[in-house]
C-alpha cells in the first residue's frame, strides 16, 4: 500500500501520483501512420535481426535559431506526449503497412506490430514554452530502437512548425512592447486547417493576447476577437435602410427613439467643431448606416472599421458621432481599426481628434479610445512603427505571423546518441552536423543579475554543476572557446514527461495558461542582447570537460583514416 494520510475526510496521496488520464492527440490526423516509410523499413529490418528490442537513446534537437534571432521557444511537448501516451496501431493500419512493404515480408513481424505500445519508452524534456538553443536536447526520448524510430517523424513533425511559429509570435511580442495588445488575425492565409489551428494556439503561448480564430478559441479557450469587415461597411446604401431604430440605456432606465437622429444631431455638432480645421465636410451615409446598425447590435462593444471610404474625412467623424451618441445612451465605445494607409500618421491624427472631442464636450477618457491597426504587419513594420512614432494600441496581425513568412522551417533533427549503453556519434564533413553523443543532462547556469549566462550538457553519471562552484564550460567543437563559470543559480533542464505509464511519477502537462506564463517568464530572464533585432549576441552552449573529451576520443575512433598517395 502507498502511504496516505486523510485531510478532511478526503484521501491525500503522497506521491503525487493519481494523475489525469492523457488524451489522444488534439488533431485526430496524428496517428502512427503519420510517419515516414522508411521508419517502417528499418523497423522490419531491426525486427529480422533481432535488434528491434536494443535499448535505443535518441535527442531531439535542432542546428540554428530561426529568424536570424539567437533564441528559440520549445513548443509542441504536450502534443507529442498525447500521441505517445496512447500509441497503438490498429488491424486496418498493419493491413495498409503489410501492402506498402515486400511481400516477402514475415508474418510475424506484423503480429509484432500489433502488440507495440509505448510501455517501455521514457521521454525527458525542457518544458513547453521554455526558451532554448541549438545542440541542447529539448527532448531525450529512450526505448527499444523499432519503436523509438517509429515516433521518430511524428514528433519532429509536432515540434517543429509549433516551436517556429511560438518563437515568431515571441519575437513580435517583443517588438511590439508588453503593454500592447497583439491579436493573431492569421486563420484564412495559414497553411491549410492545422497549420491555422496550432498557430493559433501557438500564438497566444509565444505572448499573443488573442486570437480571431473560433476553432481555437473553443478547443483551447484562448480569447476571441472580432468585429466586422469592410463588406459589411459596403453593404449598406444609407441610414433609410435603419428600419428598427430604438436603443436602451445602458441602464435599461430609458429608451432612445431614434438612434439614428440622435446621431445626426452629434455629427453635425462635430462639423462645426471642425469646421475652422476643414477636415471634413459631408461623410460618407452608408458607411454612417453601418455603424450605427452594428451600435445597435453590439452597444457595449462597439469597434468600426474607420477606412472603407475615407479615415479623417469619414470614417473617423462618423465613428465618433456614434461613439458619442452611444455615451448619451451610458455606453462605451471601444474604438476603431485602421487596415490600410500610413497607420503611423493615421493613428496620430485619430488620436488628435479624439482629445478634441475630449476637452470640447467634456467626456472623460475618449482621448484614450482604443486604436487597432491591421494590413500586412510584421517584425519589420512593428520596428519602423516605433520610431516613426504612432498611436496605436492594438495590432491584429496574419499572414507574415502565422506563415512565418520569414523562415518556412525550424530544422529539428533526431539523432542516435546511445544503443546498448554504447555511446554513438554522426559524423559530417560540415561541423555543424555532428552529433554530440551520449546519454546527456542539461543544465542553464544562471549569473548574478538572474540572467541565464551559459547551457552546459554532461553525461548522464557526471556530478551535476552546483550553484558557488567553478565549472569549466567548452564549445563542443572548437579547442579554444572556453570558460570558467561559477553558476548563482542551476537548473536542471530535462524533466520526465513519459515514464512508460500515465500512472507513473512523471511532470503533469501544464495548461496553455500555464505554458503561456512560464514562456513570458523565460524570456523575461534573457537578456536584452541576445534577444535584440540587429545583430544578436550568440548565447553559449557549451559541454562539460568530461564530455568534451569524450567526443573528440569517439570521433578519432569512429572517422576512418586516409592515406595521402
Amino acid at each position: 500500500m502507498k502511504p496516505t494520510a486523510k485531510i478532511n475526510g478526503v484521501v491525500k496521496d503522497d506521491h503525487h501520483h493519481h494523475h489525469k488520464a492523457i488524451n489522444g492527440p488534439t488533431n485526430p490526423m496524428v496517428t502512427p501512420l503519420l510517419t515516414d516509410l522508411y521508419q517502417f523499413t528499418m523497423a522490419y529490418a531491426y525486427w529480422k535481426a533481432g535488434k528491434h528490442n536494443d535499448r535505443a537513446v535518441f535527442d531531439l534537437y535542432f542546428r540554428r535559431n530561426p529568424f536570424g534571432g539567437e533564441y528559440t521557444v520549445f513548443a509542441g511537448l504536450e502534443e507529442c506526449i498525447r500521441f505517445i501516451a496512447n500509441f497503438r496501431l490498429s488491424q486496418d493500419e498493419i493491413d495498409f503497412v503489410r501492402e506498402c512493404l515486400s511481400p516477402t515480408c514475415e508474418d510475424g513481424f506484423f503480429e509484432y506490430l500489433g502488440g507495440i505500445n509505448c510501455s517501455d519508452v521514457e521521454v525527458y524534456a525542457i518544458a513547453e514554452g521554455s526558451v532554448v538553443f541549438p545542440k541542447v536536447p529539448l527532448m531525450r526520448i529512450e526505448g527499444p530502437v523499432a519503436v523509438v524510430q517509429l515516433l521518430e517523424t511524428p514528433f519532429v513533425n509536432l515540434i517543429n512548425f509549433a516551436s517556429l511559429v511560438t518563437t515568431n509570435a515571441a519575437r513580435h511580442r517583443f517588438v511590439a512592447g508588453k503593454n500592447k495588445l497583439l491579436l493573431e488575425f492569421g486563420l484564412r492565409r495559414a497553411q491549410g486547417p492545422d497549420g491555422g489551428v496550432g498557430a493559433s494556439r501557438y500564438c497566444y503561448m509565444g505572448g499573443f493576447d488573442a486570437t480571431s480564430n473560433c476553432a481555437a478559441g473553443k478547443l483551447f479557450g484562448i480569447p476571441l476577437r472580432g468585429t466586422h469587415s469592410h463588406a459589411f461597411v459596403s453593404s449598406f446604401t444609407g441610414p433609410d435602410e435603419i428600419t428598427e431604430r430604438s436603443l436602451k440605456s445602458q441602464d435599461g432606465s430609458r429608451v432612445c427613439k431614434d438612434f439614428v437622429d440622435l446621431t445626426q444631431v452629434w455629427l453635425e455638432k462635430l462639423k462645426r467643431l471642425s469646421s475652422s480645421a476643414g477636415v471634413f465636410g459631408e461623410t460618407n451615409q452608408s458607411e454612417l448606416a453601418a455603424f450605427v446598425s452594428y451600435a445597435l447590435a453590439f452597444p457595449d462593444n462597439f469597434l468600426a472599421l474607420v477606412d472603407t471610404y475615407d479615415v479623417m474625412r469619414s470614417g473617423i467623424p462618423n465613428f465618433c458621432a456614434v461613439a458619442l451618441a452611444l455615451n448619451d445612451m451610458g455606453y462605451k465605445a471601444k474604438g476603431i481599426r485602421l487596415d490600410s494607409g500610413d497607420l503611423a500618421y493615421l493613428s496620430c491624427e485619430a488620436r488628435k481628434f479624439f482629445h478634441t472631442i475630449e476637452k470640447e464636450f467634456h467626456i472623460t477618457g475618449f482621448g484614450k479610445i482604443n486604436v487597432t491597426a491591421s494590413n500586412d504587419l510584421n517584425e519589420e513594420t512593428l520596428d519602423a512603427l516605433n520610431k516613426q512614432g504612432h498611436e496605436v494600441d492594438s495590432f491584429g496581425i496574419g499572414t507574415n505571423l502565422v506563415t512565418c513568412f520569414a523562415q518556412p522551417a525550424l530544422g529539428c533533427v533526431f539523432k542516435l546518441v546511445e544503443i546498448n549503453n554504447q555511446p554513438r556519434i554522426k559524423l559530417s564533413e560540415d561541423i555543424s552536423k555532428v552529433s554530440i553523443p551520449c546519454k546527456k543532462r542539461s543544465f542553464r547556469l544562471y549569473g548574478k543579475e538572474g540572467y541565464a549566462l551559459v547551457d552546459i550538457m554532461s553525461g548522464e553519471n557526471e556530478p551535476p554543476p552546483k550553484e558557488g562552484q567553478r565549472i569549466l564550460c567548452r564549445h563542443p567543437f572548437n579547442e579554444s572557446k572556453r570558460a570558467y563559470v561559477v553558476p548563482q543559480h542551476v537548473e536542471d533542464l530535462m524533466k520526465c514527461y513519459w515514464p512508460g505509464s500515465a500512472d507513473k511519477a512523471r511532470e503533469e502537462l501544464p495548461t496553455l495558461e500555464q505554458i503561456r506564463n512560464h514562456c513570458m517568464k523565460q524570456l523575461d530572464q534573457m537578456r536584452t542582447d541576445h534577444m535584440r533585432i540587429l545583430n544578436p549576441t550568440p548565447y553559449k552552449v557549451s559541454v562539460s570537460a568530461k564530455l568534451y573529451e569524450f567526443i573528440h576520443f569517439l570521433w578519432l575512433n569512429e572517422a576512418p583514416v586516409g592515406e595521402l598517395q
